[in-house]
């Protein structure tokens, strides 16, 4: 009997990072957090600045132009 699996898709539609943690929220409904101590050079700057992302490629990716900033989405397969 052949099993299918839904692939899961890591496309970024939420980000929200405060002074400790940076919180991903997917399209599939999976949530990703991570120290903000990864990311410094979005540690700096404040909130407002941090608010305004957007994702590039397929939202495999998050950009912060203001911060000169780009990440993939913690290593997640694509």
């Amino acid at each position: 009997m052949p099993i299918s699996i839904a692939r899961l898709t890591p496309a970024a539609v939420d980000v929200r990072c405060d002074a400790d943690v940076s919180r991903l929220t997917l399209a599939d409904g999976r949530e990703i957090s991570a120290p903000m101590e990864w990311f410094p050079r979005l540690r700096e700057p404040g909130p407002e600045q941090r608010e305004q992302w957007r994702p590039i490629g397929r939202g495999e990716r998050i950009q912060w132009q203001d911060i000169d900033e780009v990440n993939a989405l913690l290593g997640l397969p694509s």
